[in-house]
């Protein structure tokens, strides 16, 4: 019986999922204007073990991540590029799929840009403001009036009234309220904008997880899941919204069944920021240390727990990561399915369904690593490598993890390795079409060119040298 720490109501819970056998889920996903941290780096691996958990439990799951592909730093970094902002965004959609493919991350089943959904959000406004929960101002832009929404602060604790004597007092504010939040920006000079009832503008970054989880989810969805910043106000937000917007009679629509945060990632006891000088991307970790060892890092701590990075406990994951390759090194493993009947199997899925408890499941791998040294039996070596293979982990040969020859994780979903159809396809001919595609800016015959690559086990990076290649 799998239990959900639900951040509504600070307890772990059953979880029922709205439709037998099926869990929707939607993950808040990045602002694609510079590459991913850590921090990102967390998300994706968390919610990539979830989804993976609810796969092998026999869920048909329904996996939704956006892209916010416009918003504030967005215009900002494009200007300072003198690039448009569909270069600047496809540019870092490219990365973040690179850097999340070295990590073992499945791509999730949709992949939404905020740009593609303007008209649904437009829609969700128009609702706010005819049922009372939004008002135009005088300057083009239209809010959301927090106190029309009766639940406001459910999902963080926050009361209004504590939030309103934290609040600056802004000068000349169009709001009737200062916790009042932006749903439409009116336009400014030289920036992109869209046709509305209310003028010329474009969404705020609130309303965007709302209309793309409905449009792709409905009205209520199992699970929203993000990282622990998230959880106010933009969880929030998207609460007051999407349930006043789909309210019905007067009474709310509960969004969400279960919310899901991750912890923060902290280095060296400290937060991450680039002010402090300790700011890391997933790039530059990944110079340092093997992809599945930093997957593994990750992994090893509960999700709601902080994460603290540094060289010594990345150094301790590769040590740990090292004795389960070593353990089946030069052992053959059966094809075969996981016994969940098997004791160590059990230990493994009462750890999972507990919260998703990465450490105690990993505590299973390690006895079941010693088992092999000890027996080498070929059922023990094969529930070792296949419920690891669960976490994504372990996926590789033994011999190329010990012998440092790839950096890149196998993102197949059963662990199979992928064949090398460098030899069937010609890359070379490919890259130069898609590059004739992002010059003509046709963005989805590059997606689609990318897909068609990366499908058959190769991975695209992009550098200012030009774009080069490899077997996954």
């Amino acid at each position: 019986m799998l239990k959900i720490y639900n951040t509504l109501v600070r307890e772990k819970q059953k979880f029922t999922p709205i439709v037998a056998g099926k869990v929707s889920m939607y993950v808040c996903g990045m602002t694609v204007y510079d590459y991913c941290h850590l921090g990102h780096a967390r998300v994706m691996v968390v919610f990539d073990m979830v989804s993976r958990w609810l796969r092998a439990s026999g869920y048909d799951v329904t996996y939704v991540r956006n892209v916010t592909d416009i918003d504030d730093k967005i215009i900002k970094r494009a200007n300072e590029n003198n690039e448009t902002i569909a270069q600047l965004t496809q540019r870092f959609i490219d990365a973040m799929d690179e850097d999340s493919a070295k990590l073992g991350v499945l791509r999730p089943d949709i992949e939404p840009k905020a740009t593609e959904f303007v008209g649904g959000m437009l829609t969700m406004i128009a609702a706010l403001i005819e049922k009372g929960f939004a008002y135009p101002a005088a300057n083009g832009d239209v809010f959301y009036s927090v106190s029309s929404f009766q639940g406001y602060g459910k999902l963080s604790g926050k009361s209004l009234e504590d939030l309103r004597a934290g609040e600056r007092v802004e000068v000349d504010s169009f709001k009737r309220d200062p916790m009042d939040f932006v749903l439409w920006k009116a336009a400014k000079p030289g920036e992109p904008s869209w046709d509305s009832p209310w003028g010329k503008g474009r969404p705020g970054w609130h309303i965007e997880c709302s209309a793309m989880s409905a449009h792709h989810l409905g009205q209520q969805f199992d699970i929203h899941g993000g990282g622990q910043d998230l959880q106010f106000p933009h969880h929030e937000n998207e609460i007051a919204q999407s349930e006043a917007a789909h309210s019905h009679d007067g009474k709310p629509c509960q969004m969400v069944n279960y919310w899901m945060h991750n912890g923060f990632v902290r280095v060296d006891d400290e937060k991450m920021s680039k002010s402090l000088g300790n700011f890391f991307t997933i790039r530059t970790v990944l110079e340092k240390y093997d992809a599945e060892v930093v997957r593994f890092f990750i992994l090893r701590a509960h999700y709601r727990s902080p994460l603290n990075y540094s060289d010594q406990h990345l150094d301790d994951a590769k040590i740990a990561l090292t004795r389960l390759y070593t353990a089946l090194r030069g052992l053959d493993v059966i094809d075969a399915k996981v016994d969940w009947q098997h004791p160590y199997a059990v230990r493994f899925k009462q750890a999972m369904d507990d919260d998703f408890n990465t450490p105690e499941a990993m505590a299973v791998l390690f006895d079941l690593a010693n088992e092999v040294n000890k027996t080498k039996s070929a059922d023990v070596v094969s529930l070792l490598k296949n419920l690891a293979g669960v976490l994504g982990l372990l996926s590789r040969d033994s011999d190329d993890f010990l012998q440092g020859k790839s950096n890149a994780i196998n993102a197949n979903a059963d662990g199979a390795k992928l064949t090398d159809n460098a030899t069937t396809l010609n890359v070379d001919d490919l890259i130069t079409k898609r590059l004739e595609a992002k010059k003509a800016k046709n963005f989805a015959e590059a997606d689609r060119i990318r897909k068609e690559l990366a499908e058959a086990g190769i991975i695209l990076e992009d550098t200012p040298q030009g774009t080069t290649w490899r077997s996954a």
